[in-house]
């Protein structure tokens, strides 16, 4: 059964992050220049989370309610507190918890220090990869019988 670290260990551990005084459009480029869903947000300390913003924040609270990305500040529209896993969490485990909470994105700490982010995607893709392994394992063991 694998775990979150194993993740983090074959994608690495870099995390986007914006400061919560930052514009929404400023965020929004971020993530597109990532290639990503979902960016944490700082204050005053980099290292600290104060929240996360989504491209779900940005269709419910930017698009739908009429604001503008220039002028409204990250801080006013993300998501807090965030929900976060550990290392030793199980793939399982994080996907219950993501899909019970109903997020796609979770930072993975380490005591209090960030060492990632994980997606639902990326838990998928490892369950993905352990059913193929059983399934060709189970296969080559009936094959030899």
């Amino acid at each position: 059964m694998a775990d979150v670290a194993k993740i983090l260990a074959e994608k690495g551990g870099d995390v986007i992050r914006i400061s919560g005084d930052a514009t929404v459009f400023d965020a929004i480029k971020a993530m597109v220049e990532a290639n990503v869903g979902a960016i944490l947000v700082t204050g005053k300390d980099p290292h600290a989370i104060d929240g996360i913003f989504t491209e779900r924040d940005y269709l419910r609270k930017i698009a739908v309610e009429g604001r503008t990305s220039g002028e409204t500040l990250v801080r006013e529209v993300m998501t807090s507190p965030v929900i976060v896993v550990g290392p030793e969490t199980s793939v399982e485990e994080a996907m219950a918890l993501m899909t019970d909470r109903r997020i796609r994105h979770a930072p993975v700490l380490d005591g209090d220090r960030l060492v990632g982010m994980v997606s639902i995607g990326d838990l998928v893709r490892q369950q993905s990869q352990e059913q193929s392994f059983k399934i060709r394992y189970l296969t080559e063991y009936i094959s030899a019988g």
